[in-house]
């Protein structure tokens, strides 16, 4: 099972031998397993890859992050056929119906929710937590009254630090850009092997976006991002500390995952309720404490 998430984030050129990624320096050559790799992320612009090796990515479905010149994700690597079966899943994409659409898009917004209300709880806001769940509780289909919106004014204005808003140039929205990035990409990748478009969102559905649909789906696990950036300080590599992120344990339908594989889980059990109409199966992992 592919495990590793491989950084690159020195003038170096990778290329494929044998399923091998080999790494090359002018003083050193190193050699991954393919089999082993989850996700390349290139963090420096003097990387150079092959094509052969680019190709045997994107077979193997590696997810590949590049980044730019201040080592901020820019874009990623996604097969044009992500599953062999990919022409009949759009076409059930396409036919979803907006009912069916605005049903989920609620459940999930219920859900993002409710995690943001349990860690201001967490964080000892008892009192704009209780304002969260009520939020939660009266969010309609397709959340036509904007709860989604009320709520994320009221969590921001209080989760981090005194003065913060998304807006503003700090540390702390450093890592939280970076961190959802990398955990869209994770949400991109699990949509497009499963057959479906990212382009084409069930709320999301900006004509520049290229990935609206996992926009949609990957709301309910932002506040993993928000928890670890409340957990750092000034200085301390965030880059790495998201990025463990991809293999932390978390708890799902009552068992132990990691939150990669949930991911996969959970996009797939969202296909479903949106291919059915029900919505009692889509597999959100659990909210825990964290240490």
């Amino acid at each position: 099972m592919a495990f590793r998430t491989v950084v690159i984030d020195s003038h170096s050129k990778l290329e494929y031998s044998l399923s091998y990624l080999v790494f090359r320096t002018p003083e050193t050559v190193k050699k991954i397993l393919l089999d082993e790799i989850h996700t390349v992320i290139i963090s420096s612009t003097l990387v150079s890859l092959t094509t052969s090796l680019i190709n045997e990515l994107v077979k193997r479905k590696i997810k590949v992050i590049f980044c730019d010149e201040k080592h901020n994700p820019c874009c990623e690597l996604s097969p044009c056929y992500g599953n062999n079966n990919s022409p009949k899943r759009i076409k059930e994409q396409i036919s979803w119906s907006n009912d069916v659409a605005d049903l989920v898009w609620k459940t999930i917004t219920e859900r993002k929710i409710l995690n943001q209300s349990l860690f201001l709880k967490e964080r000892r806001f008892a009192e704009f937590s209780e304002l969260l769940n009520d939020f939660c509780n009266n969010v309609l289909p397709g959340d036509s009254t904007n709860r989604e919106g009320h709520a994320a004014k009221v969590y921001f204005n209080h989760v981090f630090h005194e003065g913060f808003t998304r807006d503003k140039d700090c540390f702390t929205n450093a890592c939280l850009d970076y961190g959802y990035s990398v955990l869209l990409s994770e949400f991109n990748r699990a949509v497009v092997a499963s057959g479906y478009l990212t382009q084409l969102g069930i709320h999301h559905k900006n004509e520049f976006n290229e990935f609206n649909l996992s926009c949609d789906f990957v709301e309910p696990f932002r506040f993993l991002v928000d928890r670890k950036a409340n957990s750092l300080k000034e200085g301390d590599d965030y880059k790495a500390a998201m990025i463990s992120l991809l293999g932390m344990d978390v708890k799902q339908l009552g068992k132990k995952q990691s939150l990669t594989n949930a991911i996969g889980i959970y996009c797939n059990s969202v296909f479903t309720a949106l291919n059915t109409g029900d919505v009692s199966k889509i597999a959100f992992i659990d909210y825990e404490n964290g240490e």
